[in-house]
């Protein structure tokens, strides 16, 4: 007997859970990174965490895009 299963849905869906993988890696990277130099330096912690999270928000804009690209796809 075949099966007669019809798959809905969009491949775009997949699209942005790939896309949100980069940036997950990333944003994992650059966190460890500063932690671990605010453990070796901690007189620098402010400027590191204030360069952090401008890089998290650049991050981040990956992953919006991914997103956006899937819904207009």
């Amino acid at each position: 007997m075949e099966s007669d299963y019809i798959i809905n849905g969009s491949l775009s869906v997949v699209g942005y859970g790939l896309a949100a993988v980069g940036p997950g890696i990333g944003l994992g990277i650059m966190i460890g990174q500063t932690q671990q130099a605010i453990a070796r330096q901690p007189e620098v912690a402010g400027r590191l965490f204030t360069n952090m999270i401008i890089g998290a928000g650049l991050i981040e804009v990956l992953a919006l895009l991914g997103f956006v690209g899937a819904i207009i796809l």
